[in-house]
Parts: structure tokens; C-alpha cells; sequence
């Protein structure tokens, strides 16, 4: 159905744990080489020292060292924030950290604002159907207002016709009897 066998695909499980276990040994086999690659590659330049992607450079004692990835930002007693520079050399940590909140700050409001106009938006439909029930309602009342003065007029007319009052052209001028 799928285009493969089952043992085709028990084959592929296969491999993909061996390349997963294989990973995992390496992971755990790489950090002391990478500590010492940074620590070999100090008072060399910034581009050789961030090709590895776990060393800090710290311009200021022209040293790489590894990146302290117990902290967030690297702390003030290995480099000063306004001398480390972390993946490119034309960047330091205080200028990335800056950047980086009014970019998060910017997407913050565009988010907002976004949902301010949908909010916006989806109000004024609510108030066009309530502006169309409203009218309906008005239209209602004003009928049976026109219904009620009409049903009034008539019992008016039929007292007029008992009591003999009643004129047969209602524009006439009244006469004096």
C-alpha cells in the first residue's frame, strides 16, 4: 500500500536507532575535545576561534574560550557582554541582546495589534447585526403604532357617525346651525 515491505521498513527502525545510539556516543565523547579546540585556538583571530560553534571569543583578552552554556548570557568574570562575540565576529553580545528585545518588543505589538483589528473587525460586524435587529424592532414598533392609530381613528369615527357628528367631507367649513 505505502510502496514498502514490513521488513523494508523494520530495516529502516533498525538503522535509524544504530544512527541515534551512534549520536548519542558522540555526543557525549565531543565536549572535552571541543573545550580544548577553544582553549588551543586563543590569542588567534575571531573567525578561527567561532568556526566551532560551542567557543565565545572575548575581544578584549583576544582569548577563545568555550561558550558557558550553564548560563543563558555568558557572565561578566569570563568576558565583559560589549566584548563577546558568539557566531560572527561582527556582532558582540550587547548589541545582540538589544537587537534582539526590540525585535521581540516589535513582534509583541504587531501581534496585538493584529488582534485588536480582528477584535476591532469582528465588533463592527456584531454592531452591523445589531444595528439591522434595532432596525427590524423600530420597523415592528412603527407598525403597530400605524396599526393602533388607524384601529383609534376608526372607533373615533364610528362615536362621530353615532353621536351624528360625523362630516361626510372632512375638509369642509363648518357651518353655523
Amino acid at each position: 500500500m505505502l510502496g514498502f515491505s514490513l521488513s523494508s521498513a523494520l530495516f529502516f527502525n533498525f538503522c535509524l536507532v544504530i544512527v541515534i545510539i551512534a549520536a548519542a556516543e558522540a555526543q557525549t565523547a565531543s565536549p572535552a575535545p571541543a573545550a580544548a579546540s577553544c582553549s588551543l585556538k586563543s590569542n588567534s583571530s575571531c573567525d578561527e576561534c567561532l568556526q566551532n560553534v560551542s567557543c565565545l571569543w572575548c575581544s578584549s583578552t583576544q582569548q577563545c574560550i568555550e561558550y558557558p552554556v550553564k548560563n543563558i548570557l555568558p557572565p561578566n568574570s569570563v568576558c565583559p557582554l560589549n566584548d563577546a562575540r558568539w557566531g560572527v565576529c561582527w556582532v558582540n553580545f550587547q548589541i545582540l541582546i538589544i537587537t534582539m528585545s526590540v525585535l521581540a518588543g516589535v513582534i509583541i505589538v504587531a501581534v496585538l495589534v493584529c488582534c485588536l483589528c480582528c477584535c476591532c473587525k469582528c465588533e463592527r460586524i456584531g454592531n452591523k447585526r445589531e444595528d439591522a435587529q434595532v432596525a427590524r424592532q423600530t420597523r415592528a414598533r412603527k407598525a403597530r403604532q400605524k396599526a393602533r392609530k388607524t384601529e383609534i381613528q376608526l372607533r373615533h369615527d364610528e362615536i362621530r357617525q353615532k353621536y351624528g357628528m360625523a362630516k361626510e367631507n372632512p375638509y369642509a367649513r363648518m357651518d353655523d346651525h
